[in-house]
């Protein structure tokens, strides 16, 4: 079943080294190349159950470490920005968790562990959560936590597809939900054998337990680390790239993410890096508010006390005129990478043991918003602070722009390490941040913190223990992680829901993964919309009649304000015209404006012309669409 790759474009090479946003990315190589296979899949609700007795426990794929450049703040140089209290008045406690249950591990659901890490990382949808860990994946009820489907083995997704994907159980998963469509997409390598592919799969519903769109694609190297973002106008992908053990630099590459949703043949087109661009993340899209009209994907990295901000911008029609641009080079405050960027150096209660940091790259998820008067990107990674280790975070405005740092802060309160985070913002511009806790005198334990948008700026909240490990990893495995996810729920927009391990008993290969989900005060109320009406009806007009106008009242019954991202007609030509309006940009609580919508006779077709005004906003559930009806009636003799 598996098809011979067709490279449809020749690869070429760009010499620029400007570190300017406009610029092509240094030593960059472009390829385009076809899937090598896609078919639809059976419905997930009737895979078999991953089995219950796995192979002898091993560590997963080794650990690649990528090496940094020098000019970091040397170890004992106080973090110019770590926070030293919290805040602590009774408007701004931390909200506590709502759901907290155990995800899959060590004998949850009948599960037993056979490799680490875990690589633990989940999204929630419409009413399901779904998990995946090396090397499985489960679905649960989000209202309750009830276990639905799973665990079922990662490669049984690809069940019947042929060739390795099918064959083949390697890990690194992500699974992300394209809030934008409603879908779910799930992606783990195959590393085993050669050619190295990525398996991706979307599903045809919202439902995680029905059928989906499945694919493979292949590259040259190894394809290490991948990390996914949904975008309007395609999956976008980044790998750390490795010939053998040597880091060739990271490789970026766009899905054609139309005709993956609709089961069609999908093309991807990659820009490999060379090796001074490392692990890099592409952004994911939070909230219904789209990116403007071809806005590139972000990408960011880090170097020395910056940020690298690249720009991916992609065109499937015409794949010579994809671009990706940058690095646009953002100072932040001065930090040092926990371990020096490596291995074994977060202590545990118990044991000499000492886990890894992975602090070498930027955090999934870069985790992007659109407010409408502004875009924010949000994202973390790992710092040494004195003796222990807290996480470094980050707001960037304006980055198809100026970028700006907004925010940026360490979170270490104490001398407990932190490590391992993840970060996502709400609708209101609150923040989450999740990390693994650990010390020589407690065990690895889970926690987050977050901000209120009224919060002092680049300050974080008391600490939340979403659950107290009970044991440490002991022997000489290191690994830990190698990622977490926190991700922000698609229906309210508020509910922040968050994974990652601990574990409850003290050993070796007996993880255990927890999931909870939170929300802010003052997001539950929140954002809310009224229009009317609900669909204008300008009846029969006549081709004489001069031209006609009808309001529609968009009104904010909310608490928060209201970013207009768009305001337009949907076939945007024929009767209908936008003739005036007094919406802005932003609509404040309890304001109203108006749109008027003009019909002109000369411009419609004998019969019924219809077309949508469609008002695209930051409330959830976002576009309101008012659909436009009117006839053009003809005289005796026909319309001129």
């Amino acid at each position: 079943m598996i098809q011979r790759i067709r490279i449809l474009m020749s690869a070429f090479s760009c010499a620029a080294a400007l570190l300017v946003a406009a610029s092509p990315a240094a030593s960059q190589v472009m390829a385009v190349r076809s899937e090598v296979y896609h078919d639809l899949s059976p419905a997930v609700r009737d895979l078999p159950i991953a089995s219950r007795t796995p192979a002898a426990a091993h560590e997963a794929e080794p650990l690649r470490i990528i090496s940094l450049p020098t000019g970091f703040k040397a170890p004992n140089v106080p973090d110019p920005v770590l926070q030293q209290t919290v805040a602590t008045a009774p408007s701004m406690l931390a909200p506590a968790t709502n759901i907290n249950f155990d995800g899959i591990g060590q004998g949850v659901f009948g599960f037993s562990v056979g490799v680490a890490p875990p690589d633990t990382n989940g999204a929630v949808g419409l009413t399901q959560y779904v998990q995946w860990v090396n090397l499985s994946f489960a679905v649960f009820n989000k209202s309750t936590g009830a276990l639905i489907k799973g665990p079922v083995a990662g490669n049984s997704l690809w069940a019947g597809f042929g060739g390795s994907c099918e064959t083949s159980n390697s890990g690194d998963p992500i699974v992300t939900y394209d809030k934008l469509a409603n879908r779910w997409v799930f992606t783990q390598f195959q590393v085993a054998t050669t050619p190295f592919l990525q398996c991706i799969a979307v599903s045809t519903t919202s439902d995680a337990t029905g059928t989906f769109n499945r694919y493979s694609f292949q590259y040259p190297n190894f394809d290490d680390y991948p990390k996914l973002g949904a975008w309007p106008d395609a999956y976008y992908i980044t790998f750390n790239m490795f010939n053998g053990n040597t880091f060739v630099g990271a490789d970026a590459c766009a899905y054609d993410r139309s005709a993956m949703l609709n089961g069609q043949a999908a093309i991807q087109i990659c820009f490999q890096q060379g090796g001074s661009v490392s692990s890099l993340l592409p952004s994911d899209v939070d909230g219904k508010m789209t990116p403007a009209a071809g806005s590139p994907n972000y990408m960011m990295d880090f170097g020395s006390n910056v940020l690298n901000l690249y720009k991916f911008h992609v065109n499937f029609a015409t794949p010579s005129a994809s671009t990706f641009t940058g690095p646009t080079v953002i100072s932040v405050a001065a930090f040092t990478p926990l371990c020096g960027g490596g291995r074994g150096c977060v202590p545990q209660a118990g044991t000499t043991n000492k886990l890894d940091s992975l602090a070498d790259r930027l955090m999934y998820r870069l985790a992007y918003r659109n407010f409408g008067s502004f875009e924010s990107l949000v994202v973390n990674h790992s710092v040494a602070v004195g003796s222990s280790s807290g996480v470094r975070w980050y707001e960037i405005r304006n980055p198809n722009g100026t970028p700006t740092v907004a925010q940026q802060s360490t979170f270490a309160p104490d001398a407990s390490f932190r490590w391992m985070g993840s970060i996502a913002m709400d609708q209101a511009g609150d923040i989450a941040l999740g990390y693994s806790k650990s010390s020589s005198t407690t065990n690895p334990s889970i926690a987050f913190t977050g901000r209120a948008v009224t919060d002092p700026t680049s300050t974080m909240q008391a600490e939340t223990i979403v659950i107290n490990g009970t044991g440490s990893q002991t022997g000489s495995l290191t690994r830990w992680g190698d990622y977490s996810a926190m991700q922000v729920d698609p229906t309210d927009d508020c509910t922040f829901w968050y994974t990652t391990e601990y574990l409850k008993a003290s050993g070796t290969f007996n993880w255990n993964t927890r999931i909870a989900n939170f929300k802010f005060a003052n997001c539950q109320s929140g954002l809310s919309i009224s229009v009317t009406p609900s669909s204008v009806n300008f009846f029969n007009r006549f081709q004489s009649d001069p031209p006609a106008n009808r309001t529609v009242t968009v009104g904010n019954t909310g608490t928060a304000t209201i970013s207009f991202s768009s305001i337009a007609l949907k076939n945007g030509f024929g009767a209908y015209s936008i003739s005036s309006r007094t919406c802005g940009s932003t609509l404040a609580a309890s304001a109203s404006c108006t749109i008027t919508v003009t019909f002109t006779s000369d411009n419609a077709f004998p019969g019924t012309n219809t077309d949508t005004l469609v008002i695209t906003d930051n409330v959830p559930g976002s576009p309101q669409q008012v659909p436009l009806t009117g006839t053009l009636s003809c005289p005796p003799g026909g319309c001129l």
